[in-house]
């Protein structure tokens, strides 16, 4: 192993941290909706997407290359600088973990990532071709290409099921959820564990633990992975919730789709080495799909918010991380001071996170007594125009209420005042 300083170490323990709340922030990605339409129980799902993150680590290092060798200038920058961007990164995870808003930890990363740069040693450090090429054209296209696909697969899928049992259809889609949620899960690892790899091999090089230009060693690869792979064990039950529920009401058929829509677009990029942000790829994915079913509708309210998040992630881990570095350098009480505020930020937004408990018992429990979504916002105007004029399927509680209505107007009250018998029209 390279020799590693104190400092370096810290760094290090940092990025395994960042990695494991990528894990738990980044679990609705692979498994939101195949635990919303029952394709699989909570803890099993969490489990699958576990071990296959920790497969996925090892299958390619294309990304970690990106992060490591091309977003920023390597030799440029000190590991203090890595230190802030790592505290911008987790913080804004753990809040939007707490608001239950699907976020990119990997553009947090970045973001951090460049704020530091920016504050260490001037916009200079910073590749803006990378940056414009590999992250912020990918971040913009990736949910498009993915939410359009997904779409299209689900509609395909509803005429090619169209004379398929409804039991059968609904057990065999839930089977291919479970497949699908795999490859996402297989994908996630194979980009989002290389993130934390290229970020700890960066952090090395600038502490002359490594050549510039070298590679993730196998310990860094090791250890991401297993990272990566507790933190989803452990489940992002909130961000869970909104993707599952929050977002649009989804069949088995529209999971599959989304799934495979996704894993689709999230492989291909990792080939390529862009390292685009999962959650973007998934959310579009899901909002696709829940387009993808005629009379399926979009919570807009619940996505607006969330696409706020998306533009608020690069800027927002960029300051942080740039105050960071600010008193990081300052020497060792500057690292100190960071660390500490780290850790008493991290804690604080657990404690308030206790007070309304989201775990895999209750994840799917999003209604109110009214039948409300608890969590989520009003349908609006264009959701609540489109249930409007689409009919309750059959089967329903709204569709027995319906064919009773119907039912009561071709039967005249008794004449009570005539005495007369009643009589039912046929």
């Amino acid at each position: 192993m390279e020799h590693i300083t104190l400092l370096l170490a810290i760094v290090v323990v940092t990025a395994l941290v960042f990695d494991f709340t990528n894990g738990f922030h980044d679990t609705a990605n692979a498994m939101a909706t195949t635990i919303s339409t029952g394709a699989m129980r909570p803890k099993a799902a969490v489990a699958m997407s576990a071990v296959l993150n920790l497969v996925g680590a090892f299958l390619s290092v294309e990304v970690a290359k990106t992060i490591s060798k091309g977003l920023v200038d390597e030799t440029g920058i000190q590991p203090e600088v890595i230190l802030a961007a790592l505290v911008g990164a987790i913080l804004w995870n753990l809040l939007t973990w707490l608001v239950g808003l699907p976020s990119s930890s990997s553009h947090a990363l970045m973001g951090g990532l460049i704020g530091a740069t920016v504050a260490s040693i001037g916009i200079s450090g910073v590749n803006g071709g990378v940056v414009l090429t590999k992250v912020l054209i990918p971040a913009v296209a990736a949910p498009v290409v993915a939410g359009v696909a997904s779409m299209v697969a689900a509609r395909f899928t509803y005429k090619v099921g169209a004379n398929i049992d409804e039991k059968t259809g609904r057990k065999g889609y839930k089977a291919g959820q479970i497949a699908s949620a795999g490859l996402v899960s297989l994908a996630h690892g194979t980009n989002d564990a290389q993130k934390t790899m290229g970020i700890i091999t960066l952090a090395l090089v600038a502490g002359g633990a490594l050549a510039p230009g070298s590679n993730p060693p196998v310990w860094v690869i090791v250890s991401a992975g297993v990272a990566i792979a507790l933190g989803t064990y452990l489940g992002g039950w909130r961000i869970i919730r909104t993707m599952g529920k929050g977002l649009t009401d989804l069949q088995p058929q529209q999971g599959f789709a989304a799934q495979t829509g996704a894993a689709t677009v999230i492989l291909a990029s990792s080939h390529l080495g862009f390292s685009l942000s999962t959650t973007h790829v998934c959310s579009g994915a899901v909002m696709g799909a829940g387009l993808g079913r005629k009379g399926g509708v979009v919570r807009w309210s619940t996505a607006t918010r969330m696409f706020v998040a998306w533009g608020l992630t690069l800027p927002a881990a960029g300051l942080v991380a740039a105050l960071a570095e600010l008193v990081a350098r300052q020497g060792d009480w500057g690292i100190a001071v960071v660390s500490a505020f780290l850790v008493g930020s991290s804690a604080a937004i657990w404690f308030i996170s206790r007070r309304q408990v989201v775990d895999h018992t209750n994840v799917n429990d999003v209604e109110d007594a009214s039948g409300t979504p608890a969590d989520a916002e009003p349908a609006g105007v264009v959701t609540t125009a489109i249930a409007a004029v689409t009919p309750p399927p059959a089967g329903t509680v709204a569709a027995d209420l319906a064919d009773d209505d119907a039912l009561k107007t071709t039967i005249p009250a008794p004449a009570a005042a005539s005495g007369a018998a009643p009589t039912a029209s046929v």
